[in-house]
């Protein structure tokens, strides 16, 4: 049986690696799992509140008891608003809704632009997942991916569907692929996501692989 690993944490901290700790912190003891949980419920707010707002990534920092999130989006100006009045009540929102401690002073949000929807593996996901459950052909879906992904400057990208695809009675597995996707080469950038489609006729599993070259 073949062993699977997670793409992302497989390239972890190897020198000029474009992966980084999304969570970057250290946990006094007896704190790990209460930081960790809280990371967890930010995350999963930010998705839900910012779901329009083609956000691709989540960095959260804790420094001198300082919390700063990063938020990585193809639609900044969504999310500031106008003078900065949607950032902060972004901000206010999150505080009241994970129950952060951390406020004021001591809680920053940076905002940084991503130019291109087409080189991130979660927004082509999302992408993927939106577009199946409003119906759409499968194989159509896919195919478009790929080609804007190859479009955008990926050398490849693997996509892979499985549960009752197509609204099948029994459920399958189809790979799609074009160009390379070295998975077993430590210096290859590979980005990866999975999300669920929750679709009418059941669930069906969506995984992203997209190769942006070589790190080293």
């Amino acid at each position: 049986m073949g062993q699977k690993v997670n793409p992302l944490s497989f390239r972890l901290e190897i020198k000029n690696s474009h992966h980084k700790w999304l969570s970057r912190w250290y946990a006094p003891k007896g704190k790990y799992r209460h930081l960790l949980l809280e990371d967890l419920k930010i995350r999963e707010f930010l998705d839900k509140r910012l779901a329009t707002a083609g956000l691709a990534q989540v960095g959260i920092q804790r420094l001198n008891k300082k919390l700063k999130i990063i938020l990585t989006t193809t639609r900044p100006g969504l999310i500031i608003g106008r003078g900065g009045k949607g950032l902060e009540e972004l901000k206010k929102d999150l505080v009241k809704t994970v129950s952060l401690k951390d406020s004021g002073k001591n809680f920053e949000i940076q905002v940084e632009e991503l130019k291109n929807p087409d080189s991130s593996a979660k927004l082509i996901a999302e992408k993927i997942a939106y577009q199946l459950n409003r119906r759409f052909p499968y194989r159509r879906v896919v195919n478009n991916a790929m080609e804007k992904a190859i479009s955008s400057g990926a050398l490849g990208i693997k996509i892979i569907l499985a549960g009752r695809i197509n609204g099948a009675e029994i459920s399958r597995t189809e790979k799609f692929s074009t160009g390379p996707i070295p998975l077993s080469t430590l210096r290859a950038h590979i980005d990866y996501y999975e999300k669920p489609a929750l679709t009418r006729s059941g669930y069906i599993g969506i995984k992203v692989f997209l190769n942006k070259g070589e790190t080293i």
